[in-house]
């Protein structure tokens, strides 16, 4: 008898009909002569019962010995019961046991500590398997959306040898007889791809060496990153929030039900472009008069992000940061100097920024420039400025870190949940 997926039994409801299921032991309790397991698969749950007047007292006390996690295969009858998860029920012909397993390690009540030691066995959890279907859905209807619009997927190296986001917080390791680095971004690599293919993207991991111990920040996170030449910042703009978009829609459409039991009302997701936007100095104000201390120049933290944030139900952009707040490759404003021409989206619900982007600078003088501004060596950006030297033109771009979106979508507290084996400062194992 072919195999049927537990997903499949829910949306098809074949009543009185007899299928062959494979899954797990979720949980399993035993009265008087029925035994009673829910069987998880995927995320989904269905309850199996087993007579021993039906099966046999041999196969029931065979049955009655199977454990939390065991994996075992099911044949049976569906048929509807109101009292069950989901309103169906697996009445049991016959459980072969293909891996018994022994006393599970995780019980109800376990610190975070314990979980996160544990995490290749807590990643069966009804919650974070909801939440990793939920990441591939977003993973997919990002690569939908830039299919869609023309977009070619790229690759670019993990083993850099020039800052992009500031030395400070760079993974130093030893390439042959070479010191390099884990890539912070991939957007120096993306803008040389620009000239050849038009817009470019990718979605690949990014290190960063922050000592940050705060619920958004990983070690080692994805981040999708794309470059537009003949783009400035409001295309660029107009670009992220489509994107994002099209990803909570998709997302809404297609995992309500996991959305659901995160605490997710689906329709919170279908938010539509334009998104509002402000300027860095109207966040400032906007910050006093909150009674937060913060003067113009300095760059938004969590704190002030959440403030901006908290009461709001959709993104929001914040443009024109100060250029000491910025990194050096950011255009200045042609009509404001001390301004850059960039851009940070905000999740709402106090979840703060999701996408750093902006107009990069295209002429060769100002970039050497702003590189001797920022106190580094031109020697070390020789290739990047060559872009600058062979047919140069105005370009764009963003990063958006995938695991923040994530966060947000979810309604999660805290980002490690949004990936299966979260980095951290404190945490590499296992």
């Amino acid at each position: 008898m072919p195999e049927t997926s537990i997903a499949e039994i829910f949306r098809k409801k074949p009543i009185s009909q007899e299928v062959h299921i494979r899954g797990w032991v979720y949980r399993r309790r035993k009265s008087g002569k029925i035994l009673f397991l829910l069987i998880r698969e995927c995320g989904a749950v269905l309850q199996c019962t087993f007579e021993e007047k039906i099966i046999g007292r041999t196969n029931f006390e065979k049955a009655t010995k199977v454990t939390i996690e065991s994996s075992v295969e099911i044949i049976g009858t569906i048929r509807e019961e109101p009292r069950s998860p989901g309103g169906l029920e697996l009445s049991g012909k016959s459980l072969k046991i293909i891996g018994l397993a022994e006393v599970f390690p995780i019980t109800r009540d376990q610190s975070i500590a314990f979980l996160l030691d544990n995490r290749h066995l807590w990643l069966r959890s009804r919650k974070l398997t909801y939440i990793m279907q939920i990441r591939a859905a977003v993973f997919d209807a990002a690569r939908e959306w830039f299919k869609l619009n023309g977009f070619i997927d790229v690759q670019c190296p993990m083993f850099i040898t020039a800052a992009v986001e500031g030395g400070a917080t760079l993974f130093k390791m030893k390439y042959f007889d070479t010191e390099v680095f884990l890539t912070q971004s991939s957007q120096f690599y993306l803008e040389t791809l620009i000239f050849s293919l038009g817009n470019v993207y990718t979605i690949a991991p990014s290190f960063r060496a922050e000592k940050s111990r705060t619920v958004r920040h990983l070690t080692e996170f994805w981040m999708l990153e794309a470059e537009m030449p003949f783009c400035d910042l409001n295309r660029d703009i107009e670009i992220q929030e489509q994107l994002v978009s099209h990803i909570c829609q998709t997302v809404a459409r297609t995992k309500a039900e996991e959305l659901e039991f995160l605490g997710r009302d689906p329709k919170e997701l279908l938010i539509k472009p334009p998104f509002e936007r402000i300027s860095y100095s109207e966040a400032i104000d906007q910050l006093v008069k909150m009674d937060l201390k913060i003067e113009w120049g300095e760059d938004l933290g969590a704190d002030e992000e959440r403030a901006l944030t908290k009461d709001r139900k959709s993104p929001l952009f914040i443009y024109n940061y100060p250029r000491e707040a910025k990194a050096f490759y950011h255009k200045p404003d042609p009509s404001n100097p001390k301004v850059v021409n960039c851009a940070d989206c905000l999740a709402p619900e106090g979840h703060g920024e999701i996408i750093g982007g902006g107009q990069r600078i295209h002429d060769k003088d100002e970039l050497l420039q702003r590189i001797k501004d920022a106190n580094l060596n031109p020697k070390d950006y020789e290739w990047y400025i060559d872009l600058r030297r062979f047919g140069t033109v105005p370009h764009a771009g963003f990063g958006l870190g995938m695991e923040r979106l994530i966060k947000w979508i979810c309604k999660l507290d805290n980002i490690r949940d949004t990936i299966p084996y979260p980095r951290t400062i404190r945490r590499v194992y296992p």
